[in-house]
């Protein structure tokens, strides 16, 4: 169990004055959770994920990246407990699959679940106003992806989205209710395996994708809407085989939320009411918000280069049984100072699979220091089916 204090009228003041500071102006939105990494290879290597070899978790990070994944059917299940340090009843689950319908054509499919515990409501009197609630929040995936080249894919994803942050529980003097959306990805991915670095194998590969493009969400009145986190993110990988047992993968990911910058804003004194002092009003379209959000920063050029998020990781695999993974994740100090370390183990055997990652703050008493992540991976084709693979009939189209 965990207190939260939470005044009942918050939402009112808009998100723009949440940590926002002269210098230090995070980009806020609703639903957060839909950016949290949800499997442990990915967070062993800082994050990044856009470019490296597909597997079940692509619905996440890229889902053209499906087009190219191994074997017919593979699922998998991430389970990390969120925030440790500061509470202990928090958690997140992220399921996903995938279905090859042949060699140029994959489905996927995944769901995301965020426990919040266990919340007390009170008033800026720390007055209770409310039983305990149960917050919760998840999101559903379908996910389709297509081979246009040997070398390329594109893919699509649908996402319904449910936040109730209220756990339904009625406040007195606000009309509250869960929020709810649709949202859609567009990602892309090519990859090279034909390449030789020094004499050995080598693929690269490059990845993108934009997330969560959808319609804003409200938890009480049209009036007050928040963006949901779209995110464009870019990144590179390439994996050399060093002998026919070890290969090493480098892996570098950039990530931008494509939502607007909180301006800067003033108090009149004579009326009390706000006004834009220096930036542009945030209260704008899903696409307006979207373009916009690459010239719209108070401070220029400058502070929006601080908006970029980078993540550099390495993976080495010993015969494909045993990984070594690592990585760091930069976020601008102006813009959240997330700045981690992070480290992640693998195994796999038969058609099975097992991940473990753990992060390693730079900042003592960080609220994501020690943070864990498990992952569960499973190849379930049928024996009939599992040479899908070698079925080179349509490619030899492209």
């Amino acid at each position: 169990m965990h207190a939260c204090a939470v005044w009942a009228q918050q939402r009112q003041v808009g998100q723009e004055l949440i940590g926002q500071a002269e210098d230090s102006r995070p980009v806020v939105t609703a639903v957060p959770f839909l950016t949290i990494t949800p499997d442990a290879r990915a967070a062993g290597m800082g994050e990044a994920g856009v470019a490296t070899s597909p597997d079940a978790n692509a619905t996440f990070w890229n889902p053209s990246k499906l087009a190219f994944v191994e074997g017919r059917i593979g699922v998998a299940a991430s389970y990390t407990p969120w925030l440790q340090k500061i509470v202990q009843d928090m958690w997140i689950f992220y399921g996903s699959g995938y279905y090859r319908l042949n060699n140029q054509q994959t489905l996927g499919i995944g769901f995301r679940y965020f426990d919040l515990g266990e919340m007390q409501f009170i008033d800026a009197n720390k007055n209770i106003t409310a039983p305990p609630a149960f917050p919760r929040e998840y999101a559903f995936d379908a996910s389709y992806a297509m081979k246009l080249s040997k070398k390329f894919s594109m893919g699509v994803s649908a996402r319904y989205i449910y936040s109730n942050l209220t756990g339904g529980i009625s406040v007195p003097g606000a009309d509250l209710r869960p929020g709810q959306s649709a949202a859609a990805d567009i990602s892309a991915y090519w990859t090279n395996p034909d390449l030789s670095l020094g004499g050995r194998p080598t693929t690269l590969s490059l990845g993108g994708s934009i997330s969560n493009i959808g319609a804003k969400i409200s938890y009480s009145n049209a009036a007050q809407q928040d963006f949901l986190p779209t995110n464009l993110r870019l990144g590179t990988a390439l994996t050399t085989e060093l002998d026919p047992f070890n290969k090493i993968t480098f892996a570098f990911d950039i990530n931008k939320l494509l939502v607007p910058t909180p301006p800067i804003y003033g108090i009149d004194t004579a009326t009390g009411k706000r006004f834009i002092l220096k930036g542009k009003d945030p209260n704008r379209s899903l696409l307006s918000g979207m373009f916009g959000s690459f010239t719209d920063a108070p401070n220029g050029f400058k502070e929006e280069m601080r908006e970029f998020i980078w993540t550099a990781a390495g993976e080495y695999w010993y015969n494909n049984l045993f990984a070594l993974r690592g990585g760091f994740y930069h976020e601008s100090r102006y813009k959240g100072n997330r700045q981690y370390f992070t480290l992640g183990l693998g195994l796999r055997y038969s058609k099975f699979g097992i991940d473990v990652a753990y992060l390693i703050a730079t900042q003592r008493q960080h609220p994501l220091e020690d943070t864990l992540r498990f992952t569960l991976l499973f190849k379930l084709d049928s024996k009939e089916a599992q040479d899908i693979e070698s079925d080179k009939t349509s490619e030899d189209a492209f």
